[in-house]
């Protein structure tokens, strides 16, 4: 149906008849090569990449690389919801049969800031957010007035003051666990205000919000001392625990929990969640749907891939420097391998390299398993040697076992190429890691923890110790930031990129000077 299209006649669909001809007729493409079509169609071109008119523009969070801008056609929000989300919620009420009962959910998102192009078709983030969701909006806690807020913390204290409000909430929700983790840290600070609020029935007066939205919320609240103390008793229990202390009928945790928000997850279980189910129901990004958890209750959370709603091909990753590698398609690949996915999408991206590394965990019928592991460009490599986001974790979560009071709240890495200050010895132009950790606990690291790490990643990469072992890369710089920095440098992205509070991704590996010299301002002095 593209044949047609600018982009089909250049290269030639008419003539593609297989998948082979498909493969060896179109090269493997970067989002740079999409740039000037989408540039024709956002000023309204019609039949560019494809047929089908854009719904609107995709721009990516930008927080792990370069933000860029993709279309997004009507066919594919059709399949993100068949294929999607109407899949998940049946897996879900087999899993969770609780799910059926008419309780309200504590959802944590927020209403974008849209512009429109030349074209007329809004520009913004893909994901899911009040504005596309305008249909489901009553099965939330959040009275749509507290919607129309378009700053996060005034909107974040409504989403809190109201879900508090309903003893009976039965799930929480968030495109991300990151963001539910930094709702929960929210409350920390605000709750006795909110259990005010509550007990008052009004909205607090110190909130900057418009009268208009202040009137709409006021109205649906009353006075309600009962719940108010039954508030103040959950918290006097401490975090340990608390999701279920405030709703005990909540039967379930819907966010994403894999790859870079599986610290947050575990966060989550270990403290405000305890005993609360974690399930991360889709693999999905701006280009769309890639898979679905059919099995919410497995940890750690795998996808299996969704053929009808892209066309996956697949590169081994010992190939992913090649410019054009050979690939693999959905039959062909092998269980436990490592490949870095290839996708073609039905708003015009063809045989797209978008990042995403995933390894094969099994087989449902013929159709791959998959579990995420990492981004590409989400690695450290000063030496060519390319420590994964996953190998870095990994190595952190071991040598956090070994300390006792203190526990790891969030941390990222950078190269120190982007760092100026590199010291007088001559040594010290050798590059390294700088590694930036918050931590939950009174007491410090000492040198020989922090240099566990360094110690613990070299065990467990060859490559990494060789280059240690050499000088070639001399041993990483592990620093202690103030409590309150990754939350700081949260609101710093989405002030200063395009990234939105919905789909803000924790960036591991700073590529940013800007986001780097950020948490540089916030290393404890003295560490």
């Amino acid at each position: 149906m593209n044949a047609e299209t600018e982009y089909g006649k250049t290269y030639n669909f008419s003539e593609i008849k297989s998948r082979e001809d498909f493969v060896q007729q179109h090269p493997l493409t970067f989002i740079s090569h999409y740039k000037s079509y989408v540039d024709k169609m956002m000023e309204g071109k019609d039949d560019i990449l494809t047929k089908d008119k854009p719904i609107i523009f995709a721009v990516t969070s930008g927080t792990s690389g370069t933000s860029s801008v993709l279309p997004m056609t009507q066919r594919q929000r059709i399949n993100f919801f068949v294929q999607g989300v109407a899949v998940v919620y049946h897996s879900m009420l087999q899993a969770f049969p609780d799910s059926r009962k008419l309780q309200k959910s504590l959802k944590f998102f927020y209403t974008p800031r849209w512009r429109t192009c030349e074209a007329g078709v809004p520009v913004g983030p893909n994901s899911s957010s009040p504005t596309n969701t305008r249909q489901l909006l009553n099965v939330y806690s959040t009275p749509k007035a507290g919607f129309e807020i378009l700053s996060e913390p005034e909107a974040l204290y409504i989403h809190l003051l109201f879900g508090m409000k309903d003893k009976h909430i039965g799930m929480l929700e968030a495109n991300f666990s990151s963001i539910i983790l930094s709702s929960f840290k929210a409350l920390d600070i605000h709750w006795k205000d909110i259990i005010e609020d509550i007990e008052k029935g009004r909205v607090n007066p110190n909130l900057k919000i418009d009268d208009d939205v202040r009137n709409e919320l006021d109205k649906v609240l009353k006075p309600d001392s009962s719940r108010a103390q039954e508030l103040r008793e959950a918290f006097e229990g401490g975090p340990i625990g608390l999701a279920k202390r405030i709703w005990p009928n909540c039967h379930l945790m819907l966010a994403a929990d894999s790859g870079s928000f599986e610290l947050p997850a575990n966060i989550l279980r270990e403290t405000y969640c305890k005993n609360l189910p974690i399930y991360s129901p889709l693999y999905a990004a701006s280009e769309g749907l890639l898979g679905v958890n059919v099995w919410p209750l497995k940890h750690p959370s795998h996808y299996l891939l969704a053929p009808k709603s892209m066309f996956f091909e697949f590169i081994p990753v010992e190939h992913c420097k090649e410019d054009q590698p050979a690939t693999l398609f959905l039959d062909q690949v092998q269980l436990g391998e490592e490949y870095e996915l290839v996708i073609s999408t039905a708003g015009g991206f063809w045989r797209y390299r978008f990042g995403d590394v995933v390894r094969v965990t099994g087989f449902y019928n013929q159709c791959p398993i998959i579990e995420f592991m990492y981004r590409q460009g989400q690695f450290l490599n000063v030496r060519g040697e390319k420590t994964s986001e996953s190998s870095f974790y990994q190595a952190l979560s071991k040598a956090c076992e070994s300390w006792s009071d203190i526990k790891l709240v969030d941390y990222c890495c950078c190269e120190s190429i982007l760092i100026d200050d590199q010291g007088s010895s001559w040594k010290s132009y050798a590059p390294t890691y700088y590694v930036f950790l918050e931590l939950d606990g009174s007491g410090k690291l000492t040198a020989e923890q922090k240099n566990k790490i360094d110690e613990i990643l070299a065990e467990q990469s060859y490559v990494y110790k060789s280059f240690r072992n050499k000088g070639s890369i001399r041993p990483m710089v592990v620093k202690i930031v103030r409590p309150g920095t990754f939350k700081e440098l949260r609101e710093f992205t989405i002030e200063t990129t395009t990234a939105s509070a919905n789909q803000y991704k924790i960036p591991r590996t700073l590529k940013r000077k800007e986001a780097v010299n950020f948490v540089l301002d916030r290393v404890i002095k003295g560490d």
